[in-house]
């Protein structure tokens, strides 16, 4: 059943962006064109609505037959921040607000069961409190979600670099497990967006709408992984294996967040100083850019994983 519903959501993907778009371009709502752009043509940041749309038709075709292949009541969260992202491509959301709706998400996502609870030994420690554990899980909410969301720069690159977590999950966490099924109809939806971003015009990208809304997911796999409900059978340590598994999109949100704070600039205003303009600067193209990344970021994840075995 995954197979023909990765399938459908592909082809519903690949009917759903194009007609999205003619929505948008009629009503002139366009991606604006300024310093940190990296198009010159026409573009609409659309590509997030079309993949949720996909998502949330498909889980309530499931629903309303009955049949759960996964947690429906993460749709609450899933689409609260996917509101926030498609608001913010509109009118530019003050990041406080930002913040604060995300705080509540995280919230939401805590009271689901979703919550870091563990350490598992790193820097000592093991079991934290209660309250300690939803701070600590808010804030990695945080900074999880608008990792995300900073990586989205180039065409393809937030749109791998999900799909290579998420493929990564499926993996670690098993292909029978509950949440395998949304990151397949997840996936599936993505597939088509390549097409979308890559071509010469009228190109759709993600949109904050969409990388808010996948930064969301990866925040449910990430919290659904170092839950001390879920057994890892490996020698890797919890915390650190999910830090390896997001190691570049936290990389690269610390770096930009040290050199905008040592040019005395607030660390959430928009730059030019992610990995991806240092590769774009040096005229890699953009396709090159969302390969080198995510598989040099993979192999680099792979060697550490090995070295943390073996110690």
């Amino acid at each position: 059943m995954n197979i023909i519903v990765f399938i459908i959501a592909v082809i519903m993907c690949g009917i759903t962006a194009p007609v999205i778009q003619k929505i948008f371009l009629k009503y002139k709502k366009y991606d604006p064109i300024n310093f940190r752009s990296s198009h010159n043509v026409i573009a609409t940041r659309t590509g997030g609505i079309a993949s949720f749309c996909v998502i949330f038709i498909i889980s309530s075709f499931f629903y309303v037959n009955k049949i759960e292949v996964y947690d429906y009541s993460l749709l609450v969260p899933l689409s609260t921040m996917f509101i926030i992202g498609v608001y913010d491509d509109f009118y530019n959301a003050d990041f406080k607000l930002k913040f604060f709706l995300q705080i509540i998400v995280a919230k939401i996502l805590i009271d689901q069961g979703l919550v870091i609870d563990n350490f598992y030994g790193l820097f000592g420690l093991e079991e934290i409190p209660r309250i300690l554990s939803q701070l600590f899980t808010i804030f990695v909410f945080l900074i999880v979600v608008n990792s995300i969301n900073f990586i989205d720069g180039v065409d393809g690159l937030a749109i791998t670099e999900v799909i290579k977590i998420l493929v990564i999950y499926i993996i670690i966490l098993g292909y029978d497990s509950a949440l395998t099924f949304l990151a397949i109809i997840t996936i599936g939806s993505l597939m088509p967006l390549y097409y979308f971003n890559y071509r010469k015009v009228n190109k759709i990208f993600l949109g904050d709408g969409g990388s808010l809304f996948l930064g969301t997911l990866i925040s449910i796999y990430t919290f659904y992984f170092l839950n001390s409900n879920y057994e890892f059978n490996y020698l890797v340590n919890k915390p650190l294996t999910s830090i390896i598994i997001l190691l570049y999109p936290l990389l690269d949100l610390l770096r930009v967040f040290i050199i905008r704070i040592s040019n005395k600039k607030s660390p959430f205003k928009p730059d030019k100083n992610h990995l991806h303009h240092l590769l774009i600067e040096r005229k890699i193209k953009h396709w090159k850019i969302g390969i080198i990344i995510p598989l040099g970021f993979f192999l680099i994840s792979i060697f550490l994983m090995l070295i943390m075995n073996n110690l």
